[in-house]
């Protein structure tokens, strides 16, 4: 997802609400992706903070979002940015009844929604992509009491990041985290919860003369290694084939935020060849041109874009079919997947027929609709992981 560094103001302007006679067709559901969510902690004693919510509305055709505000807390400062275009979207606070009718299945009625108009209705091989940008007032989880300060708060979403106030230093915290330090000097706690249950959050702080107010330089690998691997925007899917053709489809997602930039380019593993490239970008469904380039060093797919100006951005999706002998065929009669990820989200779906016998890293395994195995790896950490899979015939 893109960095929510840029966020516009934009008063609630009402909206028409939809009505539904007897008989009528209900909405499609509501489905997202993608939610990442930053919390900045105001002022100790305030028991306020800011939060920064990504999410891709994936409901094709939809042309509105709910989002619940969370009971307990009370919202205010809101609003609303389409972040393809970097502009304001017009919203409004609605019932719990009005977020049912809208497709929010099992929408408490007697809660309260955040309606937001998208820009667009979804295309239907793409997405919409927006930021609710809103402050919570809620003395239960932002807590204070002399130079100490407690976060506790139960997050049902994947991806977060939280951030201490200016000179505040960490003393403690219960979940698996990045600690990094943000370039106005500020501590921030960011993690990718790769389990099925909410993450229990509990995290402790306190006023500290130590906390500079910017981070001192560090050189540019050192640097790297310090991205916030929550907040990163690359994702694939691999659709394996039949083994005896050492082939496997697969397509990457990928959010471009450089104003000015207008290829992607995609350097083919050493050992794969590339065949049937095709992009689209994701926020409009237009299909993109591209181009491959072979020479002596291997294959590159070059893929052509509308760049994004400053403020907007632009998702990308790419497929591509490879042909890989060594890490991926027949060995003995049994299916062998053998491939490095660096990527924090990894989806592998095994061809028909087969049933997975093991997996050298913890997975998530599922059914696809049709009845194959589906394998969802998510490395949290900002190092690649040694795949090896292996399936036999049902």
């Amino acid at each position: 997802m893109t960095s929510a560094t840029m966020v516009f103001a934009v008063a609630a302007i009402p909206l028409a609400v939809t009505s539904f006679s007897a008989g009528s067709q209900q909405p499609a559901r509501q489905t997202q992706a993608d939610d990442y969510t930053r919390y900045e902690l105001l002022a100790p004693g305030s028991a306020k903070f800011r939060i920064l919510y990504e999410v891709t509305a994936t409901t094709p055709g939809a042309t509105h979002f709910f989002n619940a505000i969370r009971r307990g807390s009370v919202a205010s400062d809101e609003r609303v940015t389409d972040l393809a275009s970097g502009r304001p979207l017009r919203f409004e606070n609605v019932s719990g009844s009005v977020a049912r009718a809208g497709g929010v299945r099992g929408a408490d009625s007697t809660g309260e929604y955040i309606r937001v108009a998208l820009a667009r209705p979804v295309p239907a091989n793409g997405e919409t992509r927006i930021l609710i940008d809103k402050t919570y007032f809620d003395t239960v989880s932002y807590k204070a009491g002399g130079d100490t300060l407690v976060f506790s708060r139960p997050l049902g979403i994947k991806r977060n990041a939280v951030v201490l106030p200016t000179g505040y230093e960490l003393v403690s915290c219960n979940f698996p985290s990045q600690v990094i330090q943000e370039p106005d000097g500020r501590i921030k706690i960011s993690f990718w919860n790769n389990t099925p249950p909410q993450a229990p959050l509990e995290l402790r702080a306190r006023r500290s003369a130590a906390v500079s107010a910017a981070p001192h330089p560090l050189p540019p690998d050192a640097r790297r290694r310090l991205d916030e691997r929550a907040h990163q925007s690359r994702e694939i899917v691999y659709e394996l084939q039949q083994p005896e053709t050492h082939a496997f489809d697969l397509y990457h997602d990928y959010t471009e935020t450089r104003p000015g930039v207008a290829e992607y380019r995609n350097v083919v593993r050493a050992g794969s060849k590339v065949s049937r490239p095709r992009a689209v970008n994701l926020d409009t469904g237009e299909e993109l041109k591209f181009e491959v380039v072979r020479n002596d060093s291997g294959e590159v797919v070059i893929f052509r874009f509308t760049p994004a100006t400053a403020g907007q951005s632009v998702r990308l999706r790419m497929y591509e079919t490879y042909t890989d002998s060594s890490r991926y065929g027949l060995v003995g009669g049994e299916l062998v997947w053998d491939r490095s990820f660096g990527r924090p989200s990894n989806v592998v779906i095994l061809p028909a027929g087969w049933l997975l016998t093991n997996s050298s890293v913890p997975v998530v395994v599922s059914q696809t609709p049709d009845g194959r195995a589906r394998l969802e790896y998510v490395n949290p950490r900002t190092d690649e992981i040694a795949v090896l899979v292996t399936a036999r015939r049902r």
